[in-house]
């Protein structure tokens, strides 16, 4: 599907290459507005850190420090990240962002993004402790649940379902976008930090990329609720 915004042309086609490059386009056109929101993820992110102490150097005291991060991560980074992944899907369609929309999840769906990020961290994490590859599939299948969370203000239990639904057929490809972000971030560390920055935004936005190639060309499968305007 070839669409046009501030004219220049896009041309969607769910594949790993066709998303990077279009990712790539994509953020040009919106650098200034997605780097704002990047960078406050990235502030907002900061406290989840806390959880991040190495054994040798762990204490009691810190007991409470460590459970405020699983807190904070689990009711405001994980949500926080659902709506920043709605914004570099808002920047896809060529719509416009503003910073207030990294927080739209808490008006919006709030409990579902919650539930579900917990669910697919435990669904993955589960799938990898079985040799791995269950992991990498539970991965690529359950891509797109973030954005039908946040975007088509699912339930969880839709969300996996259609987000399933939906990479049926598409899963090498989200497998081999995966693979193709490891260079990238090489590359991003090779330019130190400025570097890895672009680097992680451009892949969400070829991600965001993905999942509005796929929902063009084959629709959101049946059960799934309207988009929003």
């Amino acid at each position: 599907m070839v669409t046009i915004f501030n004219n220049e042309q896009y041309d969607f086609y769910p594949d790993a290459g066709k998303s990077y490059s279009v990712g790539w386009k994509v953020l040009m056109a919106s650098f200034v507005e997605l780097l704002v929101i990047s960078i406050v993820y990235m502030i907002l992110s900061g406290p989840m850190g806390v959880i991040q102490w190495k054994v040798d150097s762990f204490e009691w005291f810190l007991v409470p420090l460590v459970f405020f991060g699983i807190v904070y991560g689990v009711f405001v980074a994980g949500p926080i990240q659902y709506g920043a992944q709605w914004v570099f899907l808002k920047a896809v369609r060529g719509e416009r962002i503003e910073v207030r929309d990294i927080f739209v999840v808490f008006q919006r769906n709030y409990w579902n993004a919650v539930i579900a990020n917990i669910v697919v961290g435990i669904i993955v994490g589960l799938g990898f402790v079985m040799l791995i590859v269950p992991g990498i599939i539970f991965a690529c299948r359950l891509a797109f649940v973030p954005f039908l969370i946040v975007d088509r203000e699912m339930d969880v239990m839709d969300a996996l379902r259609v987000s399933w639904d939906m990479t049926r057929g598409y899963g090498w490809q989200i497998f081999l976008m995966g693979l193709l972000a490891i260079p990238i971030v090489i590359l991003g560390l090779i330019c130190l930090f400025v570097g890895v920055f672009v680097s992680v935004m451009w892949i969400s936005t070829a991600f965001a990329v993905m999942y509005h190639a796929v929902a063009s060309k084959d629709g959101i499968p049946e059960g799934g609720y309207p988009a929003q305007q």
